[in-house]
């Protein structure tokens, strides 16, 4: 570009030599000549910069490149990365690779290209880069990587890879405790990177992935060559309320709580110690899912091949209560044989609501054999069978309208249950047991155990339900008050309690009962509102036979007597005006008639 700038200056200066031999016209403006020719300049300028910039190498910034050693000087090493491109390193970012020459290969990041299109190179942050895209390609593909570990730190190990600090956290060095860090400082350790916090640049490794990863490789193949049937040695590692863990030498196996013991147990400790070494037989093994199970009961013979042979269905036979559930109990007969009590055949009563009602844990009874089955190893068992059905002939003993005497044994939200003999059973709903009182809990009227007169009301065989009474016993008192507390009656009480909507009293003639006063019937003739204990008149001004309600007011007494003597007064007036009237027109007429007689 300069040679062709002077080629240019020449031209112009042989131009002005010629220029100035001739004769120049006064017309001529040099001034625009020079605007001209500065304008050709500028353009063959653009012309030879786009040449310039073809001819620049395609070189990207923040990018590696393979480059060649050309120059080693004291301070700085020249690298050619190709595309006629080549820059300056300090020797300072070589400090660990002192074998740099000439010829050498090395990886260089391009930092900057300036407008000289020079080049700055970094070997260092190009050596960072790829470690960093090597560590990301081990994560991603799971690899595992040889670190060295650098340093201990709080709570874990500081692992060098591919000079990148790691951390291994303490929990992640061995599948068991670690106590000691120290004894891992200064050696190479196989590590498998396990997570990558890109924003903080933060590497996490884990050592124990691997051991685990040997582990279940040795159970996978220990497991492969388990079969059902088998019986192994083992150790009690671990106890726990439903069974517990053995280990087969590598393998853990589960040894469930229900197949330690023909007999019923409610704890492993009963059975089994930890550390304990036992022989087991092979229940079951899932090699997909890397399961065994293990049994110690069926080392044993079963407790079913010593039951009497003479045992059939009617036979009686003794038992102890071993566990309760929703639907009946289990009834040990001997140690390891089990015979259900369901609760339909505790007893011939219908009120039972759960097991519990009946028996209890511990409890020893006799029952009946229903069913048994030798080869299911199952049996059913029933009390009630031992006694004679007390519903037969029912309607004879517990005829409607009959008086008995019952204990009571159960409440409920709706009544009370009473056992009138054994296996019979009646409720008492909690609108008949008082004619009176409104009650709310059967516990206000009567106690468990104590013992109540009651009426049958109704009976039902087929669903064997007895409805019994207790107030049907007396007379209902509501139609004798019927006739005593009538509409608009006036009778003196007292005012028993005090309500936010009004009060509560108690007739003088029946302190059995209690009307109820709206507050708005409290008010006195004075202004003021009665209080508890305050003895006065009240007007009957509602009654409800059915539903026990008497309704009463105060404020009504003298407010109708007061409206009473106005009325009164009323009247008189009028009286008196009619009788004024009728002897002022008497006097009239009579002088009328004098007239008409003159």
């Amino acid at each position: 570009m300069s040679n062709q700038t002077e080629e240019i200056k020449k031209e112009s200066s042989h131009t002005n030599e010629k220029l100035n031999d001739q004769p120049i016209e006064k017309s001529f403006d040099w001034t625009k000549y020079e605007t001209h020719l500065n304008n050709d300049i500028q353009e063959e300028r653009k012309k030879f910069e786009e040449i310039y910039t073809k001819t620049l190498p395609k070189v990207q910034e923040l990018e590696i490149y393979q480059g060649i050693v050309t120059h080693v000087s004291d301070k700085d090493i020249i690298v050619d990365i190709g595309f006629k491109a080549e820059g300056a390193i300090p020797v300072s970012e070589f400090r660990e690779n002192l074998n740099i020459q000439i010829g050498s290969k090395i990886e260089v990041m391009v930092v900057k290209i300036d407008y000289k299109g020079q080049c700055i190179l970094s070997y260092q942050k190009a050596k960072m880069l790829r470690n960093w895209q090597r560590i990301n390609e081990a994560y991603e593909k799971s690899e595992v990587i040889l670190g060295y570990v650098a340093a201990r730190t709080k709570g874990g190990l500081i692992v060098e890879i591919f000079d990148i600090e790691c951390f291994l956290p303490g929990s992640h060095i061995n599948v068991k405790p670690v106590r000691d860090y120290d004894i891992y400082v200064g050696k190479t350790m196989e590590v498998k990177v396990v997570k990558i916090n890109k924003k903080t640049k933060n590497v996490v490794v884990s050592h124990k992935v691997l051991i685990e990863r040997d582990i279940e490789e040795q159970r996978k193949e220990m497991i492969s060559k388990l079969d059902k049937g088998q019986v192994l040695e083992g150790k009690i590692k671990n106890i726990l309320p439903y069974g517990a863990f053995v280990d087969l030498g590598g393998v853990d196996a589960l040894l469930h709580i229900t197949d330690m013991s023909w007999p019923h147990i409610n704890h492993p400790t009963e059975i089994v110690q930890l550390e304990q070494e036992l022989k087991f037989v092979v229940l079951g093994v899932d090699k997909e899912k890397n399961r065994v199970q293990l049994g110690l009961k069926q080392l044993q013979p079963h407790p079913w091949n010593s039951l009497d042979e003479n045992l059939k269905v009617g036979s009686k036979v003794k038992g102890k209560v071993s566990v309760l559930a929703d639907y009946g109990a289990f009834i040990e007969i001997i140690p390891g044989v089990e015979a259900l009590l369901h609760i339909s055949e505790m007893s011939w009563s219908t009120d039972l609501s759960s097991t519990q009602d009946f028996v209890q844990i511990g409890d020893e009874l006799e029952a009946v054999i229903l069913t048994i089955d030798r080869q299911e190893r199952k049996m059913s068992l029933s009390i009630k069978q031992l006694i004679p059905d007390p519903w037969m002939n029912i309607q004879e003993r517990y005829p409607v309208g009959s008086k008995h005497t019952g204990v009571v044994k159960k409440f409920t939200n709706f009544g009370v249950f009473l056992e009138l003999e054994k296996g019979i059973t009646g409720i008492v709903y909690s609108n008949d047991l008082s004619w009176i009182k409104k009650i709310k809990y059967p516990s206000e009227f009567c106690s468990i155990n104590d013992k109540l007169e009651v009426m049958v009301l109704a009976l039902d065989t087929q669903a064997r339900r007895l409805n019994l009474g207790h107030k049907q016993l007396t007379e209902n008192p509501w139609n004798k008050y019927e006739k005593i507390y009538t509409l608009g009656s006036i009778h003196n009480g007292i005012i028993s309690n005090l309500f936010d909507k009004g009060a509560s009293v108690k007739f003088t003639e029946s302190q059995e009962i209690e009307a109820f006063v709206p507050l708005r019937f409290l008010e006195k003739k004075d202004g003021t509102t009665l209080k508890k204990g305050e003895r006065t008149n009240f007007k009957i001004i509602e009654f409800n036979k059915e539903t026990k309600k008497i309704v009463i007011s105060h404020t009504s007494v003298y407010r109708d007597k007061d409206q009473k003597k106005e009325q009164r007064g009323r009247n008189r007036k009028f009286e008196k005006s009619t009788l004024g009237d009728i002897e002022g027109l008497a006097k009239l007429k009579e002088q009328i008639e004098k007239e008409k007689n003159k």
